[in-house]
């Protein structure tokens, strides 16, 4: 009996004895439970996205235009697709604009010369065809749809030319249908590019690259970034959906057919410019496309629009400029027949016009 009292009596005091001693740890040393507990952490690891980029990579290009034997521009693209004797490489446009040769090399380091099947400034593709035989992979096409804000991406590409080809870089979806604003013939902003955004970086020549999803499928086309000293993290790319399609029109058809209304614009801001060309606007009409010039015979001058008319919504969308113009008259088929608001003498009318084939 007292030999069982003796060992309550001993393990009571042990507890106590231990519950005293973590106490006085917790108290005069917290810093090493919580060091350790991070430690424990950090073992909990990421293994990367390594295989979803074994998929990819071989069917990733680096494309360098010359012209005149000189190179003018590098950037990246990507085979798609094959026939029984052609593979297919989607680039961008500005890529391989004005070039009169472009040399592909592949992952390899094995090298072929591209012929090109086509391209579309405002959509900013390009279809460029090699033999099947020299290519060595053929990447998978995912779904931008099926993504959400906050899914992992990663971009493969040759950023600074082709000693840094195959550099992947890593981020997440940070946005979907952006509309952003961008120069296709002049200096201000005359297109607008739907586009998904991305923190993941793009580089000069990352341009035609593919945007992935973290199975390694192309979810997307690297197309531009926001380059300003006070922005960080904000690159786009083309939905694949829309580039597939973009490609398929000009595989079939060797461009994008466009509509036409014939007519020569300015941004309703623009009031030294109208000036120039005897328009004198209202004041107080700051927002809308402001008609300069119509060609004779064209789908304007039959509709029966005329010199200083304002366009303000094509259906039943507001335009503030030419950018926003173009976006939505582009939405449209040749041969189609739309509604344009516009303002005539201080008065809003609406005018119906079977569109033109550009």
């Amino acid at each position: 009996m007292r030999k069982r009292v003796a060992y309550i009596v001993t393990g009571i005091l042990c507890f106590l004895l231990g519950v005293f001693l973590v106490s006085g740890i917790v108290y005069f040393f917290p810093n090493e439970i919580v060091k350790t507990i991070t430690e424990k952490n950090v073992n909990i690891t990421d293994t990367g996205i390594a295989e979803s980029v074994l998929k990819i990579k071989d069917a990733v290009v680096v494309i360098e235009a010359y012209r005149n034997n000189e190179l003018i521009s590098s950037g990246t693209g990507f085979v798609y697709d094959t026939d029984e004797e052609n593979a297919f490489i989607m680039t961008n446009h500005h890529v391989i604009e004005s070039a009169d040769r472009i040399k592909i090399t592949y992952s390899d380091d094995s090298e072929t010369y591209a012929g090109v099947v086509g391209s579309d400034e405002y959509a900013d593709i390009a279809v460029l065809k090699v033999e099947k035989s020299s290519t060595l992979s053929v990447a998978i096409l995912g779904k931008s749809e099926e993504l959400r804000v906050g899914d992992t991406v990663f971009t493969i590409g040759s950023p600074m030319g082709i000693d840094y080809r195959g550099t992947v870089t890593r981020g997440i979806l940070s946005g979907k249908d952006r509309l952003v604003s961008v120069s296709i013939s002049g200096n201000s902003a005359d297109w607008i590019m739907n586009v998904m955004q991305t923190d993941a970086a793009i580089n000069p020549g990352n341009s035609g690259g593919p945007l992935c999803n973290i199975n390694g499928e192309v979810i997307g086309i690297n197309s531009l970034k926001i380059v300003k000293d006070t922005v960080e993290g904000i690159g786009f790319a083309i939905p694949i959906e829309d580039a597939v399609n973009y490609a398929n029109d000009i595989r079939e058809k060797g461009s994008i057919s466009r509509p036409y209304i014939g007519v020569s614009m300015l941004n309703a801001t623009s009031v030294m410019q109208l000036n120039n060309v005897g328009i004198n606007l209202d004041r107080n009409l700051t927002e809308g496309v402001v008609i300069v010039d119509v060609e004779n015979d064209s789908p304007a001058a039959k509709a029966g629009i005329v010199k200083g008319d304002v366009i303000t919504k094509v259906a039943e969308h507001k335009v503030s400029d030419i950018a926003e113009f173009r976006y939505r008259l582009y939405s449209y088929s040749p041969d189609e027949t739309i509604e344009l608001i516009i303002i005539r003498n201080g008065k809003e009318e609406s005018i119906k016009i079977k569109l033109g084939k550009n």
